[in-house]
């Protein structure tokens, strides 16, 4: 009998300690990390759309994230890079057919191959056009239901559930190539700006983060805003996983990083410091993308992806499934 008893108070005593564990937030404000809908509910609907950011507030996410680029005259619209080919139905426009070209740009961004670029489209001809799903194995069934959303437009979504409910979602965008539409002459930060101010952000304590891959935009918004802004990370080696960035760099312009998931494990798939690195410089740490479809082999399953990611101190994360990422976080918070 004793030898059962001390066995069953050892696993009262862990399970306790599990829940201490659980309830003291190990983010850089002890609050509960925060869900970004990556794309909207990019899971279920196709991605930037109305239709999508509408049911990643409706399960519950925090944040919503679109991706901004810029039309011919000058409009942002929500779409995760500048080609449209696959997004898109713009195939079967035949009135497009001759916009399809090779991408001007060079380098690691370069989109190989020909394209429909959305510089080449005046918003009203991006509004002729309706949105696809991007990956083969999520619905269908939505495609070519849904236009593509100006960044204005977004933010009266926001606006509107704001009115209606009371509820406050944050707002999460993205500059996509700002270098590149910059040498274009079409340059993000005046737009970006001026539409923030007219719908009321412009400090830190509104709920939204700027993010971008690019360090000068983020640099120079940092000397104009007080809006929290935050860098992006990628490795220049996917087998090394190092941040292409130094997070010293990075600390004196920006509030957080934004790190692909794995480059926060070790080669054993475990914590490898980064986040408490990036906690002690005071930078938040929000990584992506979390994909219940596209599950990493070291987790068994979706839920156990999220918790080791939780337990390791994240404060936020980008999910094409808000819904299970939500329900994994109010689990252990």
């Amino acid at each position: 009998m004793i030898k059962y008893g001390a066995v069953i108070l050892s696993l009262l005593w862990s399970l306790t300690s599990m829940s201490n564990a659980a309830d003291a937030v190990p983010t850089l404000t002890g609050e509960k990390p925060v869900i970004i809908a990556h794309r909207g509910a990019s899971g279920y609907r196709p991605e930037h759309t109305l239709a999508s950011y509408k049911l990643a507030i409706e399960m519950g996410a925090d944040y919503i994230e679109p991706d901004l680029v810029m039309t011919k005259d000058g409009v942002m619209v929500a779409r995760h890079d500048r080609y449209l080919g696959t997004t898109t139905d713009v195939a079967d426009h035949p009135e497009f057919a001759d916009r399809r070209r090779e991408d001007s740009r060079t380098g690691r961004d370069r989109h190989e191959g020909l394209e429909w670029f959305v510089e080449d489209f005046t918003l009203a001809e991006i509004k002729t056009l309706r949105a696809r799903q991007v990956w083969d194995s999520r619905p269908k069934q939505f495609d070519g239901k849904f236009e593509i959303p100006t960044f204005e437009e977004i933010l009266e979504l926001v606006q509107q559930v704001k009115t209606a409910t009371g509820r406050t979602v944050g707002i999460y965008p993205e500059t996509k190539a700002p270098g590149y539409f910059k040498s274009i002459g079409l340059d993000f930060e005046a737009p970006l700006l001026a539409m923030l101010k007219k719908y009321g952000y412009d400090s830190a304590e509104d709920k939204i983060f700027i993010q971008s891959f690019e360090p000068e935009i983020l640099e120079s918004l940092n000397q104009k805003t007080g809006m929290k802004l935050i860098m992006l990370l990628w490795p220049d080696d996917m087998k090394v996983m190092v941040p292409n960035y130094d997070l010293d760099y990075v600390a004196a312009f920006a509030d957080g990083i934004g790190p692909l998931k794995f480059m926060l494990l070790n080669e054993q798939g475990q914590d490898n410091g980064l986040v408490k690195q990036a906690h002690a410089l005071g930078l938040e740490v929000h990584p992506y993308t979390f994909r219940n479809d596209q599950l990493p082999e070291q987790f068994a399953t979706p839920q156990a992806e999220y918790e080791h990611y939780f337990r390791m101190g994240v404060d936020g994360l980008f999910s094409d499934f808000s819904d299970t990422a939500l329900a994994v976080r109010d689990r252990l918070y």
